[in-house]
């Protein structure tokens, strides 16, 4: 307590006064120090990075190590498109659905066990569905087992500088040595995307169909930011929702990891957020600090952040799914309204909004057994027993049909038992 302050004595009043803004003063900072403590073990990591130069251009708890979730399948389908590259498989390669594959929970495609699917169309359920069945299906398919195929993506890692993962499965199903970081994550999108052009369309295709059953990307950036193409969504309680976004504007290709958000909603704008940071021309960008290069950043050794109690703990009226990709409708939960109230009302203040959803394209076709079977254009082949209807696949030398019709010789006016058709259109692109 302070002593009564004299009246007649005006240096009392000031010492009481200096005091008490003193213990004001360490009040407040105590106060602002526990908020902060309480923020940063929750706070999500953040990171923008150019895909041509690596350059970061935004980074928060870049290097602090954070739990993948669905996120892993990056490095699935990265070991996966190698193993096709060196020879081991195909795109058409048939692959069995195991009973472990089946055992799967919680997002999967539901096939029974024995089902064949090939290795492209296991890959875009995989990437689309975000469907766990389906990659362990290609994790036994490509490795033999799951055990071989984690060491494949722990080689893999290494190999790509991503100091800070660690795999035990291709899915990214709860496990503690399950591990990785925003800046691994990072390095690993601009893998694919520089060793594996051929296979862009993996991670940016809308939606696939099976049968009559349409099911769209997980994605949401996708068709509603614009020059979203990819890559990959993921969450678990432990985790909160990851996002792996990539976009490109002109010559300017970024990718954004967004680690933690509190709901697939907001992922998705913060992403957009740091998109639109990145391809915006900022005057006095050359007075920032230079963040460096994405495999220049500084690992942090500590263990990752568990975030079970504040995603899916008893105290939400509502708590989010254990599945990404089927959250639960929080249009009517006041845990969700109170949680996520000042998160929205900034993202509607800086005016990053995703756009309606415009399909870029019709729902690419998916299937189990082997590939359909592409019809064999033919031509007509000139022959000692006259004409004669050949693949034209197996011919050495452009259709006589394709040349102009002054240069046919005389024989070739003959009819034909087959009509010769238009020039061949080629085959789609594998992963098309």
């Amino acid at each position: 307590m302070f002593p009564r302050p004299n009246r007649l004595d005006p240096s009392v009043h000031w010492l009481r006064n200096r005091r008490l803004t003193r213990i004001s003063t360490a009040a407040v900072l105590a106060a602002a120090s526990a908020v902060l403590a309480v923020h940063s073990a929750s706070a999500e990591a953040l990171l923008l990075v150019e895909v041509d130069t690596g350059k970061v251009l935004h980074a928060e708890n870049a290097t602090y190590p954070w739990y993948p979730a669905s996120v892993t399948k990056l490095m699935t389908a990265y070991v996966t498109l190698r193993a096709a590259r060196e020879g081991r498989i195909t795109l058409d390669t048939l692959i069995n659905v195991s009973d472990h594959a089946v055992a799967q929970q919680p997002t999967k495609m539901g096939f029974r066990a024995g089902t064949q699917v090939t290795v492209d169309n296991a890959l875009k359920m995989m990437m689309v569905k975000s469907a766990n069945d389906m990659a362990v299906t290609l994790a036994e398919g490509v490795g033999g087992s799951i055990e071989n195929f984690a060491g494949e993506m722990n080689r893999a890692a290494q190999r790509l500088g991503m100091t800070q993962s660690s795999f035990v499965n291709p899915n990214g199903l709860p496990d503690e040595n399950q591990v990785t970081s925003a800046r691994d994550l990072a390095i690993l999108a601009r893998a694919l995307i520089r060793e594996f052009p051929e296979y862009d369309l993996y991670w940016h295709i809308p939606a696939i169909k099976l049968g009559k059953r349409v099911m769209r990307n997980y994605n949401t950036l996708i068709d509603r930011y614009p020059g979203a193409d990819g890559m990959k969504t993921g969450f678990i309680c432990s985790a909160g929702f990851n996002l792996v976004a990539t976009a490109t504007r002109g010559n300017k290709r970024l990718i954004a990891v967004v680690l933690g958000a509190p709901s697939s909603s907001v992922r998705a704008v913060q992403a957009a957020q740091l998109l639109e940071k990145g391809f915006g021309t900022h005057p006095l960008s050359w007075l920032l600090p230079s963040l460096g290069t994405v495999d220049a950043l500084v690992p942090i050794a500590a263990s990752p952040p568990d975030l079970h109690e504040a995603m899916c703990g008893k105290h939400r009226h509502r708590p989010a799914a254990e599945t990404e990709e089927e959250p639960a409708d929080t249009s009517n939960d006041p845990d969700a309204a109170s949680a996520y109230a000042a998160m929205n009302q900034s993202l509607r203040a800086q005016k990053v909004v995703l756009g309606p959803l415009i399909p870029s394209m019709p729902p690419i076709e998916v299937f189990v057994g082997a590939s359909k079977p592409r019809p064999r254009p033919v031509v007509a082949r000139s022959s000692a027993s006259g004409d004669a209807a050949v693949p034209a696949a197996s011919a050495t030398k452009k259709p006589a049909a394709t040349k102009p019709a002054a240069a046919k010789p005389a024989a070739a006016k003959k009819p034909s038992t087959v009509a010769a058709p238009s020039s061949p259109k080629p085959p789609p692109r594998p992963g098309s």
